[in-house]
């Protein structure tokens, strides 16, 4: 099997992508892979270190208000769908899939115009602008949240999952807490507000450190690499000096192994984000950020709370005091936590790689 992978812009497009690669690698260890993404995306930091080919295209998405640089635009995504016509051409893949981003609307839309089966992903519970362009002519859709259904071509679609939820299901960690100087018998929260870290959550993390220093269990603060100087410098000027139970990082490399460890989270509802902490089972108090299209990670984090798998609290309503009230409620009772564990694994899809891969198979054979 050749396949063309393409998926941009943030991770939560890109994980999802290089996870379907390595369960189709699993069940065809000959199959080639080509993944085009952006010039100036993270997928050319992210794709590289894998040692999968790739390639890139130059364009850039549109501006929300009236823009003329919205005719650039325009004229960059034509420019990009042509050089993407010779890149499909001279790979010659058996199927095209789109995980989401700019970019992936350029590599699909151009394997639509030349009659070769495509695929797209949509991770989130409302749909991304370039899956909906590209969903009318897409051979198959698969979706990860059974919301996005109705946003979709009914008999081309079906709900999958995350195909990052099967790639951390397998995974077998061997992290210690130990690592960072803590016990591996204390329950541990994380506090993770994404890769570059989040200034809501640092704040209301900082408000509530004095009262954290106090409590029993182990508090592990990701802040984002470009925010750790200035959290490390309000905690100096506030004259706060975290305790033996609370350690503060810029980054965490090895995110799902962490996470196999993790007693709770507090995180943004990213797609991914969500994907991993169902798959292990871990209860969760949700910020979802504002600043996504349609409002989709209130949407996201709204399906785990409705099972009783997380909390959620609005990024206007979040502090110190609401942090450290709904870390308390979950952190000191054993109890509640097993049962919320319990609850984000059952609504988990651990086989939502092999389901994707069927559904790609599919569009090949149709």
């Amino acid at each position: 099997m050749r396949v063309i992978l393409s998926g941009g812009g943030t991770g939560g497009h890109i994980y999802p992508a290089l996870a379907l690669a390595d369960v189709i690698k699993g069940h065809q260890p000959d199959a080639q892979f080509l993944y085009v993404g952006s010039l100036r995306g993270v997928e050319s930091n992210i794709v590289p270190p894998t040692g999968m080919p790739f390639d890139q295209l130059a364009l850039q998405g549109f501006k929300r208000s009236l823009s003329l640089d919205n005719f650039k635009t325009v004229w960059l995504f034509l420019k990009a769908v042509h050089q993407a016509k010779k890149i499909i051409k001279a790979f010659k893949p058996d199927v095209v899939i789109g995980t989401g981003g700019y970019v992936s609307g350029a590599v699909v839309y151009a394997a639509q115009s030349l009659h070769i089966p495509t695929v797209i992903h949509e991770q989130n519970s409302v749909a991304g602008v370039t899956n909906r362009f590209l969903a009318r002519k897409a051979t198959k859709i698969g979706i990860a949240f059974p919301e996005a259904r109705d946003q979709f071509p009914a008999g081309k679609t079906q709900l999958v999952g995350n195909p990052r939820a099967q790639q951390v299901a397998g995974l077998h960690s061997d992290f210690s807490w130990q690592t960072y100087g803590l016990s591996d018998q204390v329950p541990t929260l994380l506090i993770f507000g994404g890769s570059q870290g989040a200034p809501a959550i640092n704040a209301a993390v900082l408000a509530a450190l004095p009262e954290f220093n106090q409590r029993d269990y182990q508090l592990v603060v990701v802040t984002g690499p470009k925010r750790f100087d200035h959290f490390q410098e309000q905690l100096a000027e506030n004259g706060i000096q975290p305790a033996a139970n609370v350690k503060i990082l810029p980054y965490i490399n090895d995110m799902p192994a962490v996470l196999a460890k993790t007693s709770a989270i507090v995180a943004r509802a990213g797609a991914t984000s969500i994907a991993e902490i169902t798959t292990l089972g871990i209860p969760s108090i949700l910020v979802p950020s504002p600043y996504v299209t349609g409002d989709h990670q209130r949407k996201n984090a709204r399906s785990l709370v409705e099972v009783g798998a997380a909390l959620m609290i609005l990024e206007p309503d979040f502090s110190g005091p609401a942090l450290l009230a709904a870390a308390d409620k979950i952190m000191q009772d054993p109890k509640l936590r097993a049962e919320m564990a319990a609850k984000a694994e059952a609504i988990s899809q651990p086989d939502a790689g092999d389901q994707l891969y069927k559904l790609v198979l599919d569009a090949i054979a149709e």
